[in-house]
């Protein structure tokens, strides 16, 4: 696929412009104009959610796939929004409208839009996990460095009561001195649902109004349409998704991540693997990340469990009761509590129930917590400089990070050392590779920052 000129000038022009105003917003009514890049099922969920802001104004809609129901609808509820299949050339055409772009696609495709929208100095929302690699994330979190652009990844949970939770339950005393996590997700989802796969799929007829050439994006590989691959079975794919810990890692582990600054693992060790295959995630795995000292805080290590029935051992002080495996969570083990959690941004407990309620009744325990305005609501609101996002690309960049080398791990096995300094896996030079991954030919300047 070839990149025009006109678009590689254009983007530098824009970025030179919007250098000079930064934080100004073009829209009615001091709206932002938002132009919004794929309009699947989770897409169309999130344009509700950014409409009841009142502050967005939906400018342009792109999707691959022209033929949904949800492309559909959204032209419906938004006649005024112009329609594009390829991204490029909505930047292209209609890029000085702009005040922000939302990012929903595959993960496969996170990374050259959201560069690209940065470039032209546009604020962005990335859906999570910020990108597929551990590059593309590095070279994210650089570019709002360099183009001072507003940024938010889609762990809606991490603007939320949990986040003043744990801030507070932190300042207060209560969260300290934490050594190790367990966190699982047992739900069944969609992201690997064919056993052991012999190698990618083969062709079958395309689907009508379907741009395959776009929806590859940068992945070098010359795969044919699928449907084990769009929509929705890409998840499972190394190659285009990030299986079940990329998709559910940044809602269970976001407050943990940040308010114990974790940054990167110095290990990563994959316990249990069911079915380890080439092409797509295990059925199952159970993955260990170590971490060092830091500021004061002592080593500690999180276990990791996917898949159906690979469940972790329960606290002495959940005795008595049942795990809901269909409900994500997380239990934080600290010197004088163990901490019970769910995901998206869900309060914690202290276990067993009862030590919470003395604290509670001797006032020993925080529990008002103050208010945010949503995940994206705080998004547009930074978009016209009135607060700052709290996942910031500099936030959830190393926590993207992280569930990147989680990935790696699922996918060779073995135990892979990190050096926190230089950012390099020292022990397996495949693993150190795969850090980046090949382009596709024509696509390389999106990694050029």
């Amino acid at each position: 696929m070839n990149i025009s000129r006109r678009s590689t000038l254009f983007v530098a022009s824009a970025t030179t412009a919007c250098s000079l105003i930064p934080g100004k917003v073009l829209g009615a009514n001091g709206k932002v104009n938002v132009a919004w890049i794929g309009v699947g099922g989770r897409g169309n969920r999130i344009i509700t959610n950014f409409e009841k802001s009142g502050i967005a104004n939906f400018i342009a809609f792109c999707d691959v796939q022209q033929d949904t129901k949800y492309l559909q609808e959204a032209q419906t509820r938004f006649p005024n929004a112009k329609i594009f299949q390829d991204w490029r050339v909505m930047l292209d055409q209609i890029g000085n409208e702009i005040d922000a772009v939302v990012v929903l696609t595959p993960d496969h495709n996170h990374f050259p839009i959201t560069i690209s929208a940065m470039a032209m100095g546009k604020h962005v929302y990335t859906e999570k996990p910020l990108a597929r690699t551990f590059q593309e994330i590095e070279l994210l979190m650089a570019a709002e460095q360099k183009y001072k652009v507003v940024t938010q990844m889609g762990n809606q949970g991490h603007t939320s009561d949990n986040f003043n939770q744990f801030k507070a339950w932190q300042e207060a005393g209560i969260i300290k001195d934490v050594t190790h996590v367990d966190a699982y997700m047992n739900k069944w989802r969609r992201w690997h649902p064919w056993g052991d796969v012999p190698g990618y799929p083969t062709g079958e007829p395309m689907r009508a109004h379907l741009d395959w050439d776009i929806w590859k994006g940068v992945t070098p590989l010359d795969v044919e349409y699928s449907d084990k691959l769009h929509p929705g079975n890409w998840r499972g794919w190394h190659q285009y998704g990030t299986g079940c810990f990329g998709d559910w890692g940044a809602h269970i582990l976001d407050t943990i991540h940040e308010f114990l600054e974790l940054g990167l693992p110095s290990t990563i060790t994959a316990k249990k693997r069911e079915l380890p295959n080439p092409y797509v995630f295990p059925l199952a795995s159970t993955i260990n990340f170590g971490f060092p000292e830091r500021n004061g805080m002592p080593a500690m290590d999180i276990d990791w469990y996917d898949g159906a029935e690979n469940l972790p051992p329960l606290p002495p002080e959940f005795a008595g009761k049942t795990l809901n495996k269909d409900k994500p969570g997380k239990f934080i083990y600290s010197k004088d509590y163990v901490f019970q959690g769910d995901s998206h941004g869900s309060l914690l407990q202290i276990l067993p129930y009862e030590k919470m309620r003395e604290l509670l009744v001797a006032g020993k325990l925080p529990k008002n917590f103050g208010k945010n305005p949503d995940h994206y609501e705080s998004f547009l609101r930074a978009c016209r400089g009135e607060n700052t996002t709290n996942s910031r690309f500099s936030v959830s960049g190393p926590l993207s990070q992280m569930l990147a080398l989680g990935c790696m791990a699922q996918r060779l096995g073995g135990s892979l050392e990190f050096d926190r300094e230089t950012k390099q896996i020292t022990n397996n030079k495949l693993a150190n590779s795969l850090l980046k991954d090949n382009i596709r030919k024509g696509w390389e300047q999106y990694y050029k920052l």
